[in-house]
């Protein structure tokens, strides 16, 4: 009687554990599909995305890091033409006549690449946020490129 008793209490305890285990296994492999989708998100939202449908930039913000106070710095914006046609840039304008931008003048062909440079004369210390404004040949919006930094003595 002991003995079948033991074994009733055995075999429920296992059946139990089993199933906790089970449980915890299934929220273990809930939590990591979870924690990987939330990256597949995080790294979709920091993707590149084409502008217009045409031009793709790797980065549309440039941090500089620290730069020495009247030492001009310069930023480089890359981009593709994922497009079927040529893209050219109409004007890049800074938002301020500290920033001075040059941008690649020839049509960029399909699947080719081209820069645009912003010159950041350095001269007040501080933080620096500095905005250009490019536009492409037509393409009705206007792209935004953020440089920023620090000028330090």
């Amino acid at each position: 009687m002991k003995k079948a008793l033991f074994c009733s209490f055995a075999a429920l305890s296992f059946l139990f554990c089993g199933t906790a285990f089970g449980q915890t296994q299934s929220a273990t492999a809930s939590k990591a599909a979870t924690e990987v989708n939330a990256a597949a998100q995080t790294e979709a939202s920091e993707a590149p995305k084409p502008f217009g449908g045409v031009v793709s930039f790797d980065k549309e913000t440039v941090d500089f890091g620290t730069a020495k106070l009247n030492k001009p710095v310069t930023v480089e914006f890359h981009f593709s033409n994922v497009g079927k046609s040529p893209v050219i840039i109409q004007n890049a304008q800074p938002s301020c006549g500290c920033t001075t931008p040059e941008w690649t003048k020839e049509p960029v062909l399909p699947g080719k690449s081209g820069v645009i440079k912003a010159t950041y004369n350095a001269a007040t210390l501080g933080s620096v946020n500095k905005t250009v404004f490019v536009n492409f040949k037509g393409i009705s919006q206007t792209l935004e490129l953020h440089l920023k930094g620090t000028v330090a003595k």
